[in-house]
């Protein structure tokens, strides 16, 4: 499989639980941050953009966002700086289920892509694309930045609208995201089934 690099922005406010630190919070025991970064544990380079939180995995590098709080495309500008691989999956640091296998799906649909598509990104039940579970060509992804010009609070589907894609089902499930502690609960009674 074709080496990757991977970010994980992991400084969002958390408005909808109240602040609280989201990448931190567990299901089944294991932070959500952890839950991502097991699934992504074939990476060759690991970036989290966000405060340095304690992980179950070691060699993680950290950086954050300018400035701190910026958005998504504030943290993917961050991630870019320690990113040396061709291919760097964006992957969102609050899904629970995110697994091994999926992480390799969208590796593998970027290199059948070829030259008709600069992302693979995963589709979630409702049909919608979820750029931060996806797979991208890194220097698409940086002309897409540079041309965006200031990254700090820009929304993510600006930077990546306009990159060729392939769109890969989310056969199982796991674009799932916890947003609110409503969500969290689901994904706690989920893991328990």
């Amino acid at each position: 499989m074709t080496p990757y690099d991977v970010i994980v922005p992991a400084g969002g406010a958390a408005r909808r639980l109240g602040g609280a630190d989201k990448p931190g919070l567990t299901v089944g025991g294991t932070t959500l941050l952890d839950r991502v970064l097991a699934a992504c544990a074939g990476a060759r380079t690991t970036v989290v953009v966000g405060p340095v939180r304690p992980t179950a995995r070691g060699g993680v590098h950290w950086t954050r966002e300018r400035p701190p709080g910026g958005g998504p495309v504030a943290a993917v500008a961050a991630g870019l700086d320690l990113v040396t691989a061709d291919t760097v999956l964006l992957l969102a640091a609050d899904l629970p289920f995110l697994d091994r296998r999926t992480v390799d799906r969208l590796v593998a649909a970027l290199d059948r892509a070829g030259a008709h598509g600069d992302a693979a990104v995963l589709v979630d039940a409702g049909g919608r694309d979820q750029p931060l579970a996806a797979a991208y060509r890194t220097a698409p992804l940086r002309a897409a930045l540079a041309a965006l010009g200031d990254p700090a609070d820009q929304p993510l589907r600006r930077l990546v609208g306009g990159l060729p894609r392939l769109r890969v089902a989310d056969t199982d499930n796991v674009a799932y995201d916890c947003d609110t502690w409503e969500d969290l609960e689901q994904a706690r009674e989920r893991d328990r089934t």
